[in-house]
């Protein structure tokens, strides 16, 4: 169903970092009138970095600060899909609209993960109990911001990235913070043992209190039944919670393509084209499936969105193949007077407080016959660490000191041998041995 003149319908169904990209570089890229671009935003927000939602709810940023450039083309927000009729190539809208393409992008991203906790579901109601959060979107953001205030107990269930940042926010903010986590440390995902022990030992220095193997059991209401007043361990112990954030993890958004008879395991499966099982739809982002693996990072969703914007307007032979993804997160320093117990008289010695900064990529437990390196400065709550593989650097954990980041992430991503005369030390030194 080509427009008038020829151009094609093209239309995007998310308005997340993955969707704005895409839009972005089709603008950039097609030759005048050859797209006609419509954007379908389900958040009635212009569209913005989700990464910096903490920055946000810490006070640091305003909404606006962290919105994405404007989308051009034809951007609707507010429009929710909830149908694609493929015979037709139409996408139909909860508003009753229908929008036709040409080419349909799924980048419908993911949804958080609600654990199965006692106390959290109601028959008779839908949504979340009062005092309980997700920690996804702005809304949810803004609740989050609306309702903290200095002294207020609040627990984070999930020591992810994401769980993180939320208790590091909320602790700028003045709340008392309890950190639940399930697993054995903290950010498994991203961190060894020792670079969690640091990370967790500089969220305690900042007021958080923070439990690791500690299973959350269920929600305990107050007695009126109209909130949620305290969180329930596996052991029978109950943390008073006046708010509750769930910071479970996220799972991909995929209701849309499987409703629509696309193939979906755990994302949408798509190809080295991006293409779904259906070759008129691609899907990008957190809600991609591609060989097997499902990415829920930045990095991955924008470097996707790129290689289908040069496939669909100057280069039909541009192909994916997989991103090597560099987590990095930066915890801010504690506002004067914003720690739980109130501002304190600084000792003349005292020294000011510094930003947190992480990063981690690759594979940063090692196998049988690897070569680690790894230096700690447990004065300055530094840690840094490398994973050799024969002669390829194959992972590394940052923490405190990212001198030497941009060196370690060009050899990793570059997958390239390392010098056979550089010692493996050098490596961690701020001229990454060059």
């Amino acid at each position: 169903m080509a427009a008038v003149g020829g151009a094609r319908e093209i239309v995007v169904i998310g308005g997340g970092t993955a969707g704005v990209r895409l839009a972005q570089r089709l603008a950039a890229t097609a030759p005048a009138g050859t797209v006609n671009l419509t954007l379908l935003g389900e958040e009635p927000h212009a569209p913005y970095n989700r990464v910096l939602l903490a920055e946000v709810l810490a006070g640091r940023y305003g909404p606006e600060v962290i919105a994405l450039p404007p989308v051009p083309g034809g951007e609707r927000r507010g429009v929710r899909a909830v149908g694609i009729d493929r015979a037709d190539r139409l996408v139909r809208c909860a508003d009753g609209g229908v929008v036709p393409y040409d080419r349909l992008i799924l980048a419908t991203g993911s949804n958080p993960v609600l654990p199965p906790l006692r106390g959290l579901r109601r028959p008779d109601h839908d949504g979340l109990p009062e005092g309980v959060h997700a920690f996804r979107t702005m809304d949810d953001c803004l609740a989050l911001s609306a309702a903290v205030r200095p002294g207020t107990r609040a627990v984070v269930i999930g020591g992810g990235l994401l769980g993180v940042s939320a208790a590091r926010a909320l602790a700028e903010r003045g709340a008392q913070v309890v950190l639940a986590q399930q697993g054995e440390h903290l950010m498994e995902r991203q961190l060894d043992r020792a670079g969690s022990r640091l990370l967790r030992n500089q969220l305690e220095a900042w007021g958080v209190e923070v439990h690791t193997e500690c299973r959350v059991r269920g929600l305990v209401r107050t007695a009126d039944d109209t909130r949620v007043a305290a969180v329930e361990l596996a052991d029978g112990f109950c943390l008073d919670a006046e708010l509750t954030v769930l910071a479970c993890g996220v799972r991909p958004r995929t209701g849309l393509a499987r409703a629509a008879g696309l193939d979906v395991r755990r994302g949408v499966v798509v190809d080295d084209e991006l293409r779904t099982s259906d070759p008129s739809i691609h899907a990008i982002g957190d809600c991609a499936e591609h060989d097997e693996r499902l990415y829920g990072l930045a990095g991955a969703a924008l470097e996707q969105a790129d290689v289908l914007a040069r496939l669909l307007t100057v280069d039909p032979s541009a192909r994916y193949t997989g991103t090597r993804a560099l987590t990095r997160l930066t915890l801010g320093a504690l506002a004067p007077g914003a720690r739980p117990d109130g501002p304190s008289e600084a000792s003349p010695e005292a020294q000011p407080e510094i930003p947190l900064d992480l990063a981690a990529f690759g594979e940063t437990t090692p196998l049988p016959g690897d070569d680690t390196v790894q230096l700690t400065d447990a004065t300055r709550g530094t840690y840094r660490k490398v994973v050799v593989r024969g002669d390829r650097l194959v992972g590394g954990v940052l923490l405190g000191d990212l001198a030497t980041v941009g060196t370690l992430a060009r050899a990793w991503e570059d997958d390239v041998p390392l010098p056979p005369t550089t010692p493996l030390l050098h490596l961690l030194t701020p001229d990454g041995g060059s």
